[in-house]
């Protein structure tokens, strides 16, 4: 895949860290801002896909480990077709026998990501998608910190100030207004076994993304970016197995009853939209960062809050309303200074011409 052009030469040095009006920090091109709102896009469709295919009892009909190792499978035959417009097939072979250390540095992201889907769905069985979402954005301070670490960036007190304020966010809607109309109404913060799936989440989403980013950003050699996918995708095929066989029901999740439940339209959609979450996630990661991926995810709380409203009849009460005020504003206030996405532009040496690039 074709690398997108910088806009170094286009851009003064002092516009890398400027704020919201300089858009060139946030989407270096236009590509860049579809990926964004791409990304948004398929998130929302997934939660909302994900809860129309529940039974009144919120349930699934399905096998949803099946549903997640069929995503993967397409994935898989996404990023190898995208892959051989560009080499032939022996090429292919090639990178993939000549990298195999890279498929191994792969097993990490893929692991924590099969936990992550698989518990999406846990977790969207007992929470609506705007309170699901909402809570899932306890990621934001985990992300900041292993930003740091990896990408040796620091973040500026505003950028901090913002994640913690988006975290409020979070908790506000966790806090539980009693017998709002009585004289003895009362606060009280709602805590229960399934915000601890919602955690393993946060660690699986924090860790999993910037890791995959490290990875795609060149960390893991000179390997082509969907050959890497191709890895990535592999190793989640091998997950997926191996929470079947653990949970005992390898043998019986492709039998004909459980792949008939599948090939139904909703859950089709949904294995359909995984899968692009997923190449346009690795896209995200490689061209823009984890910080800014974790700040759309934040976006997506309103068009969910609104669409469940309209679509399944979930209420947003005042809570619900005040905890997507404080992470709007808080998307906001980060984005008046961003983390610079933008290449840095190597300085030519004296002794050695600068050759411009093609």
């Amino acid at each position: 895949m074709a690398e997108s052009s910088t806009h170094d030469d286009k851009m003064p040095a002092a516009g890398r860290t400027s704020a919201l009006s300089d858009l060139k920090n946030l989407f270096p091109s236009t590509a860049h801002f579809f990926i964004f709102v791409g990304y948004m896009a398929l998130f929302i469709c997934q939660g909302i896909l994900v809860t129309a295919s529940r039974d009144k009892d919120n349930h699934y009909a399905y096998n949803t480990t099946t549903v997640v190792l069929l995503s993967e499978c397409v994935k898989l035959l996404v990023a190898v077709s995208l892959q051989l417009r560009q080499v032939t097939l022996g090429e292919f072979i090639g990178h993939v026998r000549s990298n195999t250390k890279v498929l191994l540095l792969y097993i990490v992201p893929a692991f924590m990501y099969c936990l992550y889907n698989n518990l999406a769905f846990v977790n969207l069985a007992n929470y609506d998608p705007t309170t699901y979402y909402l809570l899932l954005q306890f990621r934001v301070v985990v992300t900041g910190v292993i930003f740091q670490i990896l990408f040796n960036k620091q973040l500026s007190g505003q950028q901090w100030f913002s994640l913690l304020l988006l975290t409020s966010g979070c908790i506000v809607k966790q806090i539980k207004y009693e017998n709002l109309t009585t004289a003895g109404s009362s606060f009280s913060l709602r805590f229960d076994v399934h915000l601890i799936l919602i955690l393993v989440q946060v660690f699986c989403s924090c860790f999993a993304g910037v890791y995959n980013e490290y990875l795609l950003k060149g960390r893991s050699g000179d390997v082509p970016f969907m050959v890497q996918n191709f890895f990535m995708y592999l190793d989640s095929i091998f997950c997926n197995i191996a929470v079947l066989w653990f949970n005992g029901t390898l043998s019986g999740a492709f039998t004909k009853e459980s792949i008939s439940s599948i090939f139904q339209g909703k859950v089709l959609a949904i294995v359909l939209n995984n899968a692009a979450i997923g190449i346009t996630t690795a896209l995200f990661l490689q061209r823009l960062n984890s910080i800014l991926k974790t700040f759309a995810s934040a976006l997506e709380i309103m068009f969910t809050a609104v669409l469940c409203w309209l679509i399944f009849g979930i209420p947003v009460d005042i809570l619900t309303f005040v905890a997507i005020a404080i992470v709007s504003y808080s998307v906001i206030l980060y984005a008046n200074k961003p983390v610079d996405n933008t290449p840095k532009q190597a300085k030519p040496s004296s002794d050695v011409p600068h050759k411009p690039t093609v």
